[in-house]
């Protein structure tokens, strides 16, 4: 019985946006959401459920009250969660049945991961599944015992008077489940502190990539799979041991995967950048929100690869994205916001996925006129780029200079029409209405598109990029650092109001340190390590050798999670071991690297199993077992030789400059009056120093 209620209604995961609704509006109902910044929290403020934030004295007053909490989990661009609130959530009957029975709590996902994590792995232990409204119902302590996502208004209410009626008559076998769950919460979560003294070897690798590429979609690039979903740090390992290893073939399948995600409809051809994932295999159609998150690791990934193959493509789509996300989501002090949802209102003021983003034949030959059969041609306005309902979805499937050949034009004139074209439709389509923007501004998100703008800066040589990533970095140091070199979470309207979470202090630690590296500004490595000797203090467990995903100056949850699989975004603990491998190059002194290979050691069990869900770990692998570079310049031009040295892709490096004495021990005793030197190392041991950027890459050869 109790397993029949728990478990009613699960549904897979969408992602969609909603409109925000108007200030102008009289409500009827105001809560106590009204309170926060969070947009998603805002949507819900004037729903007739009495709706709390996740609080401290929310929680101890569902003890003292001795109800259940209702925790309803979602994002500003969730379309099953607005879906429910319209349903169910701004009802007044439903309404009235969860405030009497319940203390009602809405979450943002993306202000508060530590406590999505825990109840998304309830729920997937409950019932298989999980996803979006993420519905649980909790002791009043937190113990979950029942979850769902999307459920109808009928189902919702079936489901609550259950539920009350046996939290009220069946108590003991309500609580005998919590418990039994929480202690499976806490099980599935463990990490040991491995015994094995050897990182795993590069025999061992090559075994489990060849696994991996089993899954590889050879023609349509990713994997063999619908829906397509990016996966940066997948493709960013690859990219790494291909090049470092002499892998063609990976190096192919790279290029496959980047070239079809370039010429599919998830990349937004007329405004740039790229949205969430595609629902098919052809990256075809797209879900149409655009992250932040996606776009910073893609920009950093496209860029390392344009450093490798000169791809001219790929410098194209990093200028294109870094484009869009400085028109639609840079905030004026230098921060980024979060998301664009995928919704908009179309002609008929309804709201629509993708009416933004698509057009119809008509609307494009009206448009382009006489150059349409030639964009016709180009974007597949066929069969193949139809997506529904007449509209269709930009797609290329042939080269540049297939087109041109087949028109019988050069390939400059056809870009220079398509360029032309592309600029027609985004003027029209600026006179649509614009998606919603999530403008709450994420620390780790920022962190991941501050080294985006980092890489794209040092491979392509832009300047602007490099003013970008600075004005970012100040935002960060002035509005997200405190005084004791811990972090916020989140920032709004000049409101910070959560702590960080071990991702932010990842990201950003990543971030400053690739800053580092091509400004030589000792600024943005002092930041970087205070906030890495913060995280081994306050996140490190000492028992496992791992990061806990919250402070120890954090309220206390179920459970302290620890994250250790990369998803769309790597896991905060293997971001953290490859910021510690590269700092024990840079202190050695420190330990930082005795704690980068434990860390490894701890989850490597699972490398052969899932190779690309560890590929941000594998990077650790790598620098483990063959050279890792440390190139320390001195002198007069340090800044002028470093960019030059920066511009190849050396993934196994890290770069150090000073005009003269520095304060790092890799710039120690290196300075020679008149000159400019570079000094090639492997653990502070250096070949005789040369003068120029050639000599350097020679040097990194001849250590083979």
């Amino acid at each position: 019985m109790l397993k029949r209620i728990i478990i009613i209604l699960v549904l897979p995961l969408f992602f969609f946006g909603c409109k925000q609704k108007s200030d102008n509006v009289t409500h009827k109902h105001t809560n106590a959401l009204i309170n926060e910044t969070s947009p998603y929290l805002l949507q819900h403020a004037h729903n007739p459920v009495n709706w709390e934030a996740w609080h401290p004295e929310v929680l101890e007053r569902a003890q003292k009250e001795d109800k259940p909490l209702l925790i309803s989990i979602g994002y500003a661009a969730c379309h099953w969660c607005h879906v429910m609130e319209k349903e169910c959530f701004e009802d007044e009957e439903v309404a009235q049945m969860m405030n009497e029975n319940f203390i009602n709590i809405k979450i943002d996902r993306e202000e508060r991961p530590d406590v999505d994590q825990i109840y998304m792995d309830a729920i997937q232990m409950m019932s298989g599944n999980g996803g979006w409204p993420l519905n649980i119902v909790a002791l009043p302590d937190g113990r979950p015992f029942w979850g769902a996502t999307y459920v109808p208004k009928e189902n919702w209410v079936k489901s609550l008077q259950q539920l009350t009626e046996l939290y009220k008559n069946d108590r003991s076998r309500v609580t005998q489940y919590a418990a039994d769950l929480a202690k499976g919460i806490h099980a599935i979560n463990l990490v040991e502190n491995s015994a094995d003294s050897d990182v795993y070897n590069l025999d061992q690798l090559d075994a489990a990539v060849a696994n991996w590429s089993l899954h590889f979609d050879s023609f349509l690039g990713g994997y063999k799979r619908a829906p397509k979903f990016m996966m940066p740090n997948n493709w960013d390992f690859l990219l790494h041991y291909a090049t470092m290893n002499d892998k063609p073939e990976l190096m192919e399948q790279v290029n496959t995967t980047l070239r079809r995600m370039a010429y599919g409809g998830v990349y937004d051809h007329v405004g740039g950048g790229f949205s969430r994932y595609a629902v098919d295999t052809t990256w075809h159609v797209p879900h149409f929100e655009k992250m932040l998150y996606d776009n910073g690791q893609l920009t950093s990934l496209y860029a390392k690869a344009y450093a490798v193959t000169k791809n001219e493509m790929y410098k194209e789509v990093v200028d294109e994205t870094i484009a869009f996300v400085q028109e639609g989501l840079w905030d004026e002090n230098g921060g980024f916001y979060s998301s664009l949802d995928a919704d908009s209102l179309n002609e008929q003021g309804e709201l629509e996925e993708g009416a933004y983003y698509v057009w119809t034949k008509e609307e494009l030959t009206q448009l382009l006129g006489g150059d349409y059969d030639l964009f016709q041609a180009y974007f597949n306005i066929n069969s193949y780029g139809l997506w529904e309902d007449g509209n269709y979805v930009l797609i290329k499937d042939k080269s540049d200079e297939e087109i041109a050949e087949k028109f019988n034009i050069s390939v400059s004139e056809l870009k220079s029409k398509m360029e032309n074209a592309l600029s027609i439709l985004k003027a029209e389509r600026a006179k649509r209405s614009k998606p919603r923007l999530d403008d709450k501004i994420l620390t780790s998100w920022n962190g991941l598109m501050l080294k985006g703008l980092v890489d794209a800066y040092r491979y392509l040589g832009k300047d602007e990029y490099l003013d970008m990533a600075l004005k970012n970095a100040r935002f960060i140091e002035a509005e997200m650092i405190k005084d004791d070199h811990s972090l916020f979470r989140n920032h709004k309207e000049g409101k910070s109001s959560i702590n960080a979470f071990l991702e932010d202090y990842a990201a950003v630690i990543e971030a400053y340190l690739a800053l580092y590296e091509v400004t030589f500004d000792e600024k943005w490595l002092d930041h970087s390590k205070k906030l890495l000797d913060y995280s081994k203090v306050h996140f490190m467990d000492k028992e496992s050798g791992m990061f806990f995903f919250t402070s120890d100056e954090d309220h206390s949850l179920i459970r302290r999670s620890i994250e250790t699989s990369d998803n769309v975004i790597s896991a905060s603990n293997s971001i953290m071991a490859k910021n510690l491998l590269k700092f024990h190059k840079l202190y050695p002194k420190e330990g930082y690297g005795d704690i980068a290979k434990q860390m490894v050691i701890n989850v490597q069990k699972d490398f052969d199993r899932s190779a690309q869900g560890f590929a941000n770990w594998l990077h650790v692998v790598l620098y483990e077992n063959q050279n890792f570079y440390e190139i320390a310049l001195v002198g007069e031009n340090y800044k002028s030789l470093g960019k030059e040295v920066a511009k190849t892709y050396l993934p196994n490096s890290i770069l150090v400059g000073s005009k003269q004495e520095g304060n790092l021990e890799l710039l120690e005793n290196r300075y020679v009056d008149g000159e400019t030197y570079a000094y090639v190392c492997i653990e502070g041991t250096c070949k005789l120093p040369v003068t120029t950027s050639k000599e350097v890459l020679q040097q990194i050869q001849s250590f083979n």
